[in-house]
């Protein structure tokens, strides 16, 4: 079952699972037209360009069990909703120094970190039941404020092990409510991602009692969503937008959009850390600047498209390396350490989709990102790339101006004035670091 959401509406679709008892996962991919929690068709709210930015790839993924629902995720390789929804326990720092388990690591490791936390007694079972409802109902609210998106359903396994499953009849008539109120807030509370500001403390502190003021004084600070302040609180979105509203009203909180300014840094420090850099090649975030080049590993079994990968990035300054043999690329990517991996699908033996769920188990690629090239231009495709955790695709043919565009646009312009081929490590080469059968995964593992 697949199609668009101007065809036929989210709540439809989820009481046809529920109706058929089926098991398996919905894929959600929203247009870059309307904030989630909007609910208002015809009317986009949209204070400037980083708001727009936030939007421009939002996607959902459900999973069902004999039509009940297992769990959500709002995206497949994100940890911070989880680390969010810790702090209510104080267990984020938890996060840090887990080894996952091989549950749902592919499609869904969010829920691999959570089972983790359960197995080490980080967290209790009902914690996690408590953190699995908060999470499909952060989902749905989302999911049934949105009018604009293509959508995808797929019979499979269940996700498993389960540790709750949730109806959903009584979810669609609570949540259903909620997204009716919050368009009471429109247009002075836009979306759950916006972030509350104090803007006249003086009057605030003569209209708030001592706790709430607190509360605010913490969280209000222009960098913490709605979203997130609810998470922090064990609330609703709405919860929290109902007890801002007559102050935003007034002008004493002020709500301003910087999560995508935010992300984009964190995301950037997490990549230094990754690979080891001293820092990232970005002057918007006013970081010195690496002294070696930014290096790309293309791995596709084609001569034509590495050689021509190669020739094309090498000319515009990066360090390129290409790999024709994907049951090499896992060893020689830890070697090489690269800020970005172009990864063809469609390969003997290995195919991209394992190459970059593999990848993903690794700490050390867990934020790198990770292209896939491919053949074929379809829906089924784009949705398999990012349930592997697969950051974009890129479809062949392609041209160099599209190339260097993608490229440039997860990790920066190359430098114009330096050689810019890489030699791979002594004593290194693709033949000597041929795996026998059944070693691919070790070699995964072992740089964990």
């Amino acid at each position: 079952m697949q199609g668009k959401l101007n065809e036929i509406d989210i709540r439809s679709i989820l009481q046809l699972i529920e109706l058929g008892q089926r098991t398996g996962e919905l894929f959600v991919e929203a247009y870059p037209s309307q904030p989630s929690g909007m609910g208002n068709l015809g009317m986009v709210y949209v204070q400037d360009v980083r708001a727009s930015k936030a939007l421009a790839e939002q996607y959902w993924f459900v999973f069902f069990l004999n039509g009940q629902i297992v769990y959500a995720a709002d995206r497949a390789t994100s940890l911070s909703r989880l680390s969010d929804y810790l702090r209510r326990y104080r267990a984020e720092a938890s996060l840090s120094h887990l080894v996952v388990p091989s549950i749902a690591t592919t499609n869904a490791p969010e829920y691999g970190y959570l089972w983790a936390l359960l197995e080490n007694h980080t967290l209790t079972p009902a914690q996690g039941r408590s953190i699995i409802q908060s999470m499909v109902h952060e989902t749905l609210f989302d999911l049934l404020s949105l009018h604009q998106g293509s959508f995808i359903f797929e019979l499979g396994p269940a996700l498993s092990p389960q540790l709750t499953t949730l109806e959903i009849t009584p979810l669609l008539a609570k949540i259903m409510t909620q997204v009716q109120e919050w368009k009471q807030f429109h247009p002075h509370i836009q979306s759950p991602d916006q972030c509350p500001a104090i803007a006249d403390p003086t009057t605030l502190q003569a209209s708030l009692s001592k706790r709430t003021l607190a509360t605010l004084d913490r969280y209000a600070d222009g960098k913490t969503s709605i979203r997130q302040i609810a998470r922090y609180l064990n609330r609703d979105s709405l919860t929290v937008a109902r007890a801002i509203y007559p102050y935003v009203q007034k002008g004493m909180i002020q709500l301003v959009y910087t999560v995508a300014q935010e992300n984009v840094r964190e995301n950037a420090l997490k990549n230094e850390a990754a690979i080891g850099f001293k820092a990232v090649r970005s002057k918007d975030f006013g970081l010195q600047q690496e002294t070696r080049n930014l290096r790309v590993v293309c791995i596709d079994d084609g001569v034509a498209v590495r050689e021509t990968v190669e020739h094309i990035l090498r000319q515009h300054g990066y360090e390129a390396t290409a790999i024709g043999n994907p049951l090499n690329a896992l060893s020689l990517v830890f070697q090489l350490k690269p800020d970005l991996i172009l990864c063809d699908i469609a390969m003997p033996e290995l195919d991209g989709y394992e190459i970059c769920a593999m990848l993903r188990t690794s700490t050390a690629f867990r934020q790198i990102p990770i292209v896939m090239l491919t053949g074929k231009d379809g829906f089924i495709d784009r949705v398999k790339a990012k349930m592997v955790g697969a950051t974009d695709y890129l479809t062949k043919p392609f041209g160099e101006s599209e190339l260097l565009m993608l490229v440039e646009r997860y990790i920066g312009v190359g430098d114009q004035h330096s050689d810019s081929a890489y030699q791979l490590p002594a004593n290194t080469s693709e033949t000597s670091l041929e795996m026998a059968d059944g070693d691919t995964n070790s070699a995964a593992s072992a740089a964990i």
